[in-house]
């Protein structure tokens, strides 16, 4: 580790060298920029120099609040171009024949009308705040003629997508991503970040995220996300794009990927596909590694328990090495002036294997209780997704907007299974095994519809619909035994077939009436109503040695539960909307009603509740200077236990842990508190973000539970009052530049403390816990010769108790990883991807650390068409797949299996063909010598 730290400072010394040593050969330009008319000061107006020969963009700042500048350059021998432009307040240029040394532009007065005889502007400005949208200008960032639009992301200014794929604009998560207005593929749009080339990108818009109400009625923002939309060249809007790649690899591994887009105007049509035995969505096609998992930031996640996702959807059970196949369609259009419509497809197949063993430490207030486990997983899914969205405006003042959806999906799996728990002596208290196997099949329809209507005394009409349907029906086969040490209970031998049905219904209605008090100011007037209906039932069937079936039901393992629950919520809400000041504060009165009903060995529980409780949410947002804004949020909740909760039923499932719900719980209450800045600064292109944030529980459910000698529990649930949740983060990022190379350097923290209670033998514990993350990473771009991406990560998470067998327990974890990408020479690309990971104080026989490496040989050739490579997974055969929990209740350790050294051999084929496309791709970002 003090190596690591040692070439780390040896390597920051040599950079900040190299920027002194060319910071002698840079000049400044500064000035003022202000209207020519009222010769008020204009702040984020855009000032840029292009070259005069081809318009490439040289470099750029925006002025500050006070309408001042400052560029800092280097020295240039050629002729270019100084531009101020502002959308409102105009444009001033000045052509200079070379630029050696410091200049004061004094005041600039931005006109509109410019008269620069001979002077042909061809460059657009590559930054624009218009209103609440940053816009930047895609050919103004240089990339590498074959990037895709993730690449693009990350030169601008702002923008960071960290090592999970979370990308952030000046400290905001982006949840949302379009194309042209429209999802691609599905509103996170992440698809389209990992396929769709750069050089067909025309501007880069970002925008706060808006609800659909918000959206059709143009009322700010009240979220805390933020939304990209892709704006294609029109030039460009027309054309194929075709990728496709196939690979085999060392035992038996293989991948492939096909991705098809047709533009043509206001119409697409995408369609997708892939196979693998890789943990891979399969077409997040990497520059690099294709679909080879590696810590390459990738905006589709593939976590490393072997799960992956994409569009919102979950593939694989999480852990193991999986098998997939995918295949999409996604088709967008504009049928008539006013009427967008959308509509995807997905299927998936996943075939999952994995191995598991655990080591779990039950904390007690007079002992620990440590139970292993070992178990044999295979689980196989069979997917469907439909959805589609349509949006009509009628007319001027009138919108509707429609999203209906539905998923089907389809389980098989099985688990060999077999644990053993023993207490601080060592004295065996219980062991079970068995095997389980599961059919299930799930469907669900969900739709939203939402209508807006404005009048011409300036009130508005909103009406909102939406619903979420589901069932869910499977056969559950247990066989299994439970056998107990310490006391004279029966084993518990179980060959029995659960059949189990669930069924959810969910509908919410809100119709809103807003009237303008004063310009800024609208009082809204409104009601919500809510209906949710729920219904399980488990019908157990023992085995009949006589019949040879599953034919006598088990009364004691069979239930049947439901729930249905409404909400009638009339409320006010008063907004005032400025240009930078925000604020909507909505309350009501919740007037519910929750009827909760079981069947339990031939007797009915019923239980009626009824109540009128209090709704509070308040959200407020400031802009101050160009890119700066300060926001909070607070909500009020109060809502009802769940039946299993309420319904004193008895649940024995789990033959180590009956459940039994408490009809005298009160409602569970809550508040919480979001408060976040953030900031980026143009002139320095330094960003700064800080959130902070935390709910606390007035009136929480939590478990009281009883163990007896032989480690099984009989749990109930208790009201409790005053656990808690605090987190906070702050995020600081600068870029710069020094002749050729190109840097980013990012420096992050984030924590959290909880303090959770509840009951264990009757005594009270307490089990405050914190967690804290800082991390730092940095990015050298050589050129396009080579890349360099090292980053440090660190988590420490400790946990105090109160009334436990011990006072504390805590982990400490190190990931180390460097990602380096030469592109020389011409048509080879080689990548490797290294990470060193170390944990602590997971316990004996897990692995505390590991190195993995993998590495890519790429070739290129047929005109950079096709490309040849050769990838190696796991270099040195050292992953693993361990982690290490800790709760208030247990500490947990856990291997699961993960994928280990593989060679992959493949060859990638991509064509594109795009209307207006010229010799020589998009425009060029030239560093200056």
């Amino acid at each position: 580790m003090n190596r690591i730290i040692r070439l780390g400072l040896l390597v920051l010394g040599f950079l900040f060298l190299t920027d002194f040593l060319n910071a002698q050969n840079t000049v400044t330009l500064s000035g003022n920029a202000a209207d020519e008319v009222t010769e008020l000061p204009v702040a984020a107006a855009t000032v840029f120099l292009t070259s005069k020969k081809d318009s490439a963009l040289i470099d750029y700042t925006l002025t500050d609040d006070h309408g001042k500048f400052k560029l800092q350059i280097k020295k240039i021998n050629e002729p270019v171009i100084f531009r101020v432009t502002d959308d409102l307040f105009g444009d001033y240029e000045k052509e200079f024949e070379s630029i050696d040394k410091d200049f004061d532009f004094g005041i600039i007065k931005l006109s509109q009308k410019i008269d620069l005889e001979g002077a042909v502007i061809n460059a657009a400005p590559p930054i624009r705040i218009k209103n609440d949208t940053l816009e930047f200008d895609a050919a103004s960032f240089k990339v590498r003629p074959d990037a895709n639009v993730e690449t693009l992301l990350k030169q601008l200014p702002g923008v960071d997508i960290d090592e999970d794929g979370k990308i952030t604009v000046n400290g905001k998560e982006v949840n949302q991503i379009l194309v042209n207005g429209k999802p691609f593929f599905d509103k996170d749009g992440k698809v389209a970040l990992e396929n769709l080339p750069a050089e067909i990108i025309n501007k880069v818009q970002v925008t706060d995220t808006k609800t659909k109400k918000e959206e059709l009625s143009g009322q700010k923002a009240s979220s805390n996300n933020a939304t990209i939309n892709l704006t294609i060249d029109k030039e460009k809007n027309k054309g194929v794009m075709f990728k496709a790649m196939l690979g085999q690899g060392t035992d038996e591994r293989y991948e492939s990927s096909l991705m098809l887009n047709y533009f043509k105007g206001d119409s697409r049509l995408s369609i997708l596909g892939s196979s693998n035995n890789i943990n891979s969505v399969g077409f997040s096609m990497n520059e690099i590694f294709d679909n080879m998992g590696s810590m390459r930031r990738s905006s589709m996640f593939v976590n490393d328990n072997g799960s992956f996702g994409i569009n919102g959807m979950n593939f694989g059970s999480g852990k193991g090495i999986t098998e997939s196949n995918l295949g999409g369609i996604s088709y967008s259009d504009t049928f008539a002036k006013g009427f967008d419509f959308t509509g995807n497809y997905f299927y998936t197949r996943a075939d999952t294997r994995n191995n598991n063993f655990s080591r779990q430490q039950n904390l007690l207030p007079d002992n620990i209780y440590t139970t292993e486990s070992h178990s044999k997983l295979k689980n196989q899914s069979y997917s469907n997704n439909f959805s589609t969205s349509f949006e009509i405006k009628l007319g001027k003042t009138s919108s509707i907007w429609l999203e209906p959806k539905y998923s089907s999906n389809k389980i098989k799996s099985s688990n060999v299974f077999d644990s053993q728990t023993v207490n601080e002596a060592g004295d065996l208290l219980n062991e079970s095994n068995g095997e389980t196997n599961t059919e299930s099949l799930s469907q669900s329809f969900s739709n939203s519809f939402e209508y807006y209507k404005s009048f011409e005394n300036k009130t508005d009409l909103s009406l909102s619909f939406s619903n979420d349907n589901s069932r869910k029906h499977s056969d559950d086969l247990n066989i299994s035994n439970t056998f107990f040490y310490q006391t004279d209970d029966p084993d518990d031998l179980r060959n029995q077939l659960s059949k189990i049905s669930n069924k959810r219904e969910k509908y919410n209605f809100e119709l809103e009436y807003s009237i303008p008090i004063l310009d800024s100011v609208k009082l809204g007037i409104g009601s919500e109503y809510d209906i949710s209906r729920q219904h399980d039932v488990v019908s157990t069937l023992d085995f009949d040695e006589i019949s040879g079936s599953y034919s006598i039901r088990n009364n004691r393992l069979s239930t049947d539960l439901a729930s249905d629950f409404n909400n009638f919520n009339p409320y006010v809400s008063f907004k005032i909307q400025k240009k930078k000041f925000y604020f909507t504060l909505t309350t009501g009165l919740q007037m519910m009603k929750q009827k909760d009903r079981g069947y339990y060995m031939g007797d009915l529980y019923e239980l009626k509740q009824d109540d009128a409780l209090p709704s509070l949410n308040l959200y407020s947002n400031y802009r101050f200077g160009q890119n700066a804004s300060i926001y909070i949020n607070y909500n009020l909740e109060e809502n009802y236990a769940n039946a299993s909760q309420l319904l004193p039923i008895e649940n024995l499932s789990n033959p180590l842990n009956t459940i039994v719900g408490n009809p005298d719980l009160k409602t569970l209450k809550g508040h919480t508190v979001y408060i976040g800045f953030n900031n980026f600064n143009f002139q320095s292109k330094t960003g700064f973000n800080l959130y902070m944030g935390g709910r606390y529980d007035e009136r929480s459910v939590v478990n009281f539970k009883t163990i007896d000698d032989n480690f099984k529990s009989m749990t109930t649930y208790v009201n409790i009052s005053g656990n808690y949740n605090v987190w906070m983060g702050a995020n600081i990022n600068k870029s710069f530049k020094s002749g050729r190379s190109k840097f980013r350097a990012g420096l992050g923290f984030s924590g959290t403390h909880s303090f959770r209670q509840g009951f264990t033998n009757g005594v009270k514990y307490d089990a405050r816990s914190y967690n804290f993350r800082p991390r730092v990473n940095f990015n050298w771009d050589l050129g396009e010769v080579l890349n360099i991406n090292p980053s440090y990560n660190l988590n420490y998470q400790f946990t105090e108790y109160k009334n436990y067998r011990i006072d504390k327990s805590d982990n400490l974890s190190h990931v180390f990883k460097l990602a380096t990408t030469s592109y020389w020479p011409k048509h080879i690309v080689f990548g490797n991807d290294f990470s060193y990971t170390y944990n602590s104080n997971i316990s004996d026989g897990f692995k505390k650390d590991f190195f993995l490496w993998n590495t890519s040989l790429g070739y290129n050739f047929w005109k950079d068409q096709l490309t040849f490579k050769v990838k190696v997974y796991d270099v040195l055969g050292q992953n693993t797949g361990v982690s290490r929990t800790i709760s208030d209740t247990l500490i947990s350790d856990v291997q699961d299996d993960v994928l280990t050294r593989y060679v992959m051999f493949s060859l990638g084929y991509k064509l594109d063909k795009f209307g207006g496309k010229k010799k020589g791709g998009r425009g060029r970002f030239i560093m200056m010598d």
